[in-house]
């Protein structure tokens, strides 16, 4: 079965409010190469290996978290000159959604996250361009850091570096996925009892620790693996599309 370009588009600007968060990526539509769509690609980034890996599995459409515009006008030329090529070459196009996806309520990196591990959404937390990026969510009962731990590992986020700077017991949880260190302050500031996010910061480490709070460093792209699978399973269900993940890890 295919769907049209414009109609997955349309749906996906709609349920991800692409135009709604003030950010450096370009969110929608990034590359339009073709008109239908039957096998659509999930991933987190827009590599050159992910689009070729793409176009090898025979996909009309590319949707990535980290797409290939950022911030301001790029000339076509080095490496993203050879992704875009690549795109037109194959018949690929590219749709991109960053912040957006890691805030959603539902299909979000943040509360996917939160949920694997067991934890109930209370409130938000870590304000950028005017909204809050992050989620406060709480266990049922304090478990040990260690058995928090696993639970990453089992939802796979299992390359940790951990910083066990607050109670042994945690329950109130600080998830904000990807590159979340700047906002360490505001995680102290909700009384989280551990933070977790993508990757560290050196600066961070005496605030944690003078602050006494649990930190879990699970992997920028292992933290933000879930909301574009989810995505892919909203377009198969609603489209009757195929979803094809392509697992690309960068070992950060």
């Amino acid at each position: 079965m295919s769907a049209p370009l414009h109609d997955i588009v349309e749906y996906l600007d709609r349920l991800l409010d692409a135009a709604g968060v003030q950010d450096a990526s370009l969110n929608g539509l990034q590359v339009e190469a073709g008109e239908d769509i039957i096998t659509v690609a999930i991933a987190v980034d827009a590599a050159l290996p992910t689009i070729e890996m793409a176009v090898e599995r025979g996909c009309q459409l590319l949707m990535v978290h980290h797409g290939l515009f950022w911030g301001e006008d790029q000339p076509l030329r080095g490496a993203l000159g050879a992704r875009v090529a690549a795109c037109f070459r194959g018949g690929l196009s590219v749709y991109a959604s960053h912040l957006p996806l890691d805030l959603h309520v539902e299909v979000g990196n943040n509360a996917l996250l939160a949920a694997a591990l067991g934890a109930q959404p209370e409130s938000n937390f870590g304000v950028y361009g005017g909204v809050q990026l992050g989620t406060i969510a709480a266990l049922p009962e304090a478990m040990p850091l260690a058995e928090l731990a696993g639970r990453l590992a089992a939802a796979g986020c299992d390359d940790q570096v951990m910083w066990a700077f607050g109670p042994h017991q945690v329950q109130r949880l600080a998830v904000l996925t990807g590159s979340g260190c700047s906002f360490l302050q505001e995680a102290i500031d909700a009384g989280a009892d551990c933070f977790i996010t993508g990757e560290s910061k050196h600066s961070a480490y005496h605030q944690a620790r003078e602050a006494g709070i649990n930190c879990i460093f699970a992997g920028h792209y292992a933290t933000e693996t879930f909301g574009v699978r989810a995505v892919g399973e909203r377009l198969a269900e609603k489209f009757g599309v195929a979803a094809e993940w392509i697992h690309l890890p960068t070992g950060i």
